[in-house]
């Protein structure tokens, strides 16, 4: 038996598509891992000179124990962004990552005032991450093939 497809509607582009739609869970997969691996080099950065981000950036926003924090700071955007990238404890890697770029707008915000220039990449980094804390890795995840696993071997075993 075959169905009978309706002819698509002229304003069926402006309607809202799905999540499930594989173009979707393409884009999703690439927007995903190209901002893990953007982000990375953020955390090689700081690493690259430590007390220099210490003195400049941490101590201006005034938090203590300067170079801790920037090394959490590096190492949370290394780690979280490959994990990211890859799809693994997506939302829990997005907050880390949208906690860290958080505390990046904060500073342009504090050091420079409200000019858009400095604050813009931090911005849309934390946008991005929402996104990633609130929807999840998608299909394309890593997140997604251990929760099939899971499933699957709870379902088989007695």
């Amino acid at each position: 038996m075959t169905s009978i497809q309706q002819p698509r509607s002229p304003f069926a582009i402006l309607s809202p598509s799905s999540t499930d739609s594989s173009r979707f869970q393409i884009v999703w997969l690439v927007v995903r891992v190209v901002v893990g691996l953007l982000m990375i080099h953020n955390g090689f950065s700081k690493l690259a000179d430590v007390q220099g981000f210490a003195t400049n950036v941490v101590k201006l926003i005034g938090l203590p124990y300067p170079v801790f924090f920037t090394y959490c700071a590096a190492y949370t955007e290394i780690i979280s962004s490959i994990l990211l990238a890859l799809g693994l404890l997506t939302r829990l890697n997005a907050v880390a990552l949208l906690f860290t770029m958080s505390i990046a707008v904060y500073f342009h915000l504090k050091g420079e005032g409200f000019h858009v220039a400095p604050i813009e990449a931090a911005s849309l980094y934390s946008l991005i991450y929402l996104l990633f804390a609130v929807g999840g890795g998608g299909v394309f995840a890593l997140d997604s093939v251990l929760e099939k696993w899971l499933t699957r071997s709870q379902n088989t075993t007695p």
